[in-house]
């Protein structure tokens, strides 16, 4: 039974080639069954369908997109405008005589009578105008609109049927419509007819699968793959049909649905054989070894494709395989262009096969070439495909890469490639970059020891390196400094120079050897140069200065590319205003930074880590346990934690003075790791008066003053934590002694001075002097107030309570207090400014866990403009992700 709208043929007349008597083949006018699993993808049939009620429908695309599939389809149930003549073209069909005499059948059996008006072709190599213009004739006379279906126009080569197709659809009637599919473009005036609005196209984008119609797909060969199955599975393949489908019959063989779905590998495998049979075997011969000789790149340029194949034809022979759909696209508005990465894999594998000695040739000279363009990173990767360590390594020095190498967008790229890079490569350059490579995997004992070899060799060349050399090295020394505790006498708190200073200093002498433009496109190298001193000056317990220049860091950060550093710098001026008692500008930088991250996609385990420690720092200074236990965990999931000195420490201080907090002193003691040597001095005080902490809190003061005694007492923190312990053991004059020495130390911090203030109010309470006790402790409260600092109030211990309550309602004390016990609206600041009408009804959609697309169309705003709301709301309520921003709207009864 013929498909429903199509006619049953008439009485058999004209069936056969007039200058032959052979039979036409009927097979070739029955509309293609639907194939199994086959996914309705209604998107595309609308598409048709409106496209089919003007003269021309043209459906493209490289083989197995679907083109026969989506026209035979909406032939069968796409509805269409009347009685569909279908028509599937081969090879031999390029004879004009041939073709036509299949057009008059084709037509002829949706429309019998046209048989007997128009007369067979007599010959198969021409077409004379009479029958053309009969033909077109005959369209005038139609009793509605009839559709043509011309399957597979690409196998019709040559001008002359398109010649004779362009004169029917010039001339023929309003009713008959003309839908044709091919890989490339009919050699018909497109042009004109997009102008004059009489074609209607699909192309091979929009045939291209989504991930919901991939996963329908999935799910008619009997799999139940999840959205990110289908997600990934979409992305290997580019949407495209048959390899959808090609891969949908090796999962159903292989016991690892999910696991075929996320490798290349077995993507690859699944569809090399089509790709190879039906698109690069098809290719002429030339054009098909410029292609497996290109495959070594990810992009083609013309020129670059000239260099690796000897040619001069790159620019036409790219033009005409993206013509003809060939899986090679162009990039708008360049002259590049791109392989599909399923092809450009499989031709991959044939060069490996064909020509193994020749592809780290070809790399060698893609290096080459696009270093000459200014185009670096790809440069580094090629030749580390070729291993040519050495051309790389120097490339990567002399354009200042270093820095960028852990910061820019493309520096991951660049670790990978030379991560591989054997260590007995010689030469400053390569060890250099290796320790370049090993800093931005957070491995600062291995950055050390290649910077070590880099030495030697400097040292052994007699003369004086490159500026760009030495540069790269006094910046990595900086930046991978192990601490002034290592060099700088006891622990490092001497007041001279260190080893972090003068690579900062030779750092700044080696920029001003270069030209200034050389400098300032690589604003990264003085915002690292900051850096790396605020974090030398940290790590010694300088807080002020560290905080100075954490500043100057993220303000040197100028361009798109050096966000990451300003990210870096803001964390880390973040910690040190957390440790200096400055909590609420310590939050502020912190949810900046992160949002920095955010912007330029770091990844979770990113150098988030110190963010994210000073956020966990401030809830538990204001004593938020539920908000400082997820910070602290979102901290340790960031690598960088682990593997900085800084962040390990502080991080393991927080754990301890959490556990304290549940009571758990032996558990807080437990979390801390035990003296070291080489520790720099900052950390090491920090853990130490953690230590004597956690002492104190079983009740053990002469643990605690030995803590505190393991460091130098030349900072009024640990002056602080020796009053506590000898003021706890009862020895109340020499606690009193050490308070006066802590007043007068420079770098008193808000944490000091309220432990001070209370410490001196027990000091008082225990001599029986209640009015100078609430005297101090008012003091501490005024002081603690504006950055609602709670904890230094908690750990005092059960002598507070009594005073606090003693008070009358109208004793200050009392009143100053209420604070303490705030929480809520009463305790956290609202938002800097009001939310817009428009922001509010963007987080009332966040809030329904709405995807910035869905906000988009609900809202009927683009999608861009959802994300400018987005970070107005962020920025606004100082949080950086969406549940965060959901949480503090309801805190604040915006939601």
């Amino acid at each position: 039974m013929p498909p429903t709208g199509l006619p049953p043929s008439g009485d058999g007349r004209g069936t056969t080639l007039a200058w032959s008597g052979d039979p036409l083949l009927a097979a070739k006018f029955a509309v293609p069954a639907a194939p199994r699993h086959h996914v309705p993808r209604h998107r595309l049939l609308d598409r048709v369908g409106e496209g089919a009620r003007g003269p021309l429908t043209l459906i493209t695309g490289p083989a197995g997109a679907g083109k026969t599939a989506l026209a035979a389809a909406w032939a069968r149930d796409g509805k269409p405008p009347g009685p569909v003549a279908w028509l599937t073209l081969d090879t031999h069909d390029r004879a004009p005589g041939v073709f036509w005499s299949y057009v008059v059948e084709a037509l002829g059996r949706v429309l019998p009578p046209l048989r007997g008006g128009i007369a067979m072709p007599a010959r198969p190599g021409s077409v004379g105008t009479s029958l053309l213009t009969r033909l077109a004739a005959a369209t005038e006379q139609l009793p509605g609109p009839v559709v043509l279906v011309l399957d597979g126009f690409e196998k019709v080569a040559g001008r002359r049927v398109p010649a004779g197709l362009e004169f029917l659809l010039g001339h023929c009637g309003p009713l008959l419509r003309l839908v044709v599919t091919s890989r490339r473009d009919p050699l018909l005036p497109l042009h004109r007819y997009r102008a004059e609005g009489r074609l209607a196209e699909v192309r091979g984008a929009d045939l291209a699968f989504t991930p919901r119609e991939a996963a329908a797909l999935l799910r008619g060969h009997g799999l139940g793959p999840g959205d990110d199955v289908a997600g990934a599975l979409t992305r290997r393949t580019g949407g495209w049909a048959a390899g959808l489908r090609l891969c949908a019959l090796a999962m159903q063989r292989t016991g690892d649905p999910d696991g075929f779905a996320r490798s290349f590998a077995g993507t690859e495998q699944a569809v090399s054989g089509y790709l190879i049979a039906e698109v690069l075997d098809a290719l002429p011969p030339a054009t098909a070894e410029l292609l497996l000789r290109a495959s070594v790149l990810d992009r083609l340029h013309p020129d670059l494709v000239n260099a690796l194949t000897g040619r001069r034809d790159a620019e036409a022979v790219l033009a005409g395989l993206t013509r003809e759909n060939a899986f090679v696209d162009p990039v708008p508005g360049t002259p590049w262009c791109r392989v599909h990465p399923l092809f450009t894999e499989v031709l991959r594998g044939q060069l490996r096969i064909r020509h193994p000695r020749l592809v780290p040739r070809l790399h060698a000279r893609a290096a080459r070439w696009l270093a000459g363009e200014g185009l670096v990173t790809e440069a580094l990767e090629h030749a580390a495909e070729a291993g040519d360590w050495q051309y790389g390594a120097s490339e990567a020095v002399h354009h200042l890469l270093a820095g960028a190498l852990f910061t820019a967008p493309g520096g991951e790229r660049v670790e990978r490639a030379f991560s591989r890079m054997p260590p007995s490569v010689p030469g400053a350059e390569p060890a250099l970059l290796a320790a370049a490579c090993r800093l931005a995997r957070h491995d600062r004992a291995g950055c050390r020891e290649r910077l070590a070899v880099a030495g030697r060799h400097l040292r052994r060349g007699g003369t004086e390196p490159d500026p760009e050399v030495g540069l790269t090295h006094a910046l990595l020394r900086l930046l991978c400094e192990p601490q002034a505790g290592e060099h700088s006498g006891e622990h490092g708190t001497d007041d001279g120079p260190g080893p972090a200073e003068e690579a900062a200093r030779a750092v700044s002498d080696l920029m001003g050897r270069l030209p200034p433009e050389r400098i300032r496109a690589r604003p990264e190298i003085e915002a690292l140069r900051l850096h790396g001193l605020a974090r030398a000056h940290l790590g010694r317990g300088r807080l002020a200065e560290a905080r100075r220049l954490c500043a100057e860091a993220a303000g040197a950060c100028t361009t798109q590319e050096s966000l990451p550093v300003q990210h870096m710098a803001l964390g880390l001026l973040a910690l040190a205003e957390s440790a200096a008692g400055a909590l609420t500008s310590a939050e502020d930088h912190a949810l900046r930074s992160l949002l920095i991250a955010g912007q330029h996609d770091a990844g979770p385990d990113g150098r988030g880590g110190a963010a994210f420690v000073t956020l966990a720092a401030v809830a538990c200074e204001r004593d938020d346990q539920e908000v400082a236990h997820r910070r602290l965990g979102q901290a340790l999931a960031c690598r960088d934690v682990h593997d900085d000195p800084l962040l390990a420490a502080e991080a393991a201080v927080l754990r301890s003075r959490l556990e304290l907090a549940r009571g758990r002193w032996e558990t807080a003691l437990s979390v801390l790791p035990g003296p070291g040597t080489g520790e720099a001095p900052w950390p090491a005080r920090r853990l130490a008066l953690a230590r004597a902490a956690a002492a104190l809190a079983r009740g053990d003061h002469e643990a605690a003053v030995d803590a505190v005694h393991g460091i130098r007492a030349d900072g009024p923190a640990p002056l602080v934590a020796l009053a506590r312990a000898h003021l706890c053991a009862g020895r109340t004059d020499r606690s009193l002694r050490l308070l006066a020495r802590a007043e007068n130390s420079p770098g008193l911090g808000l944490p000091d001075l309220v432990g001070i203030h209370l410490l001196r109010a027990r000091a008082a309470l225990l001599a029986g002097d209640r009015a100078t006790a609430q005297c101090l402790l008012g003091r501490a409260l005024d002081a603690a107030r504006p950055e609602l600092l709670r904890r230094p109030f908690l750990d005092s211990g059960p002598w507070l309570r009594p005073l606090l309550d003693s008070a009358g309602r109208t004793d200050p004390a009392h009143t100053r207090a209420a604070w303490l016990t705030a929480r809520g609206d009463a305790g956290r600041p609202g938002p800097a400014q009001p939310l817009s009408s428009r922001e509010r009804d963007v987080l009332l959609c966040v809030q329904r866990m709405m995807s910035a697309d869905e906000i988009a169309a609900e809202l009927s705003l683009s999608v861009n403009t959802v994300k400018t709301h987005l970070r107005s709301v962020y920025r606004k309520l100082s949080v950086s992700r969406r549940r965060e921003a959901v949480e503090r709207g309801r805190e604040l009864h915006i939601l």
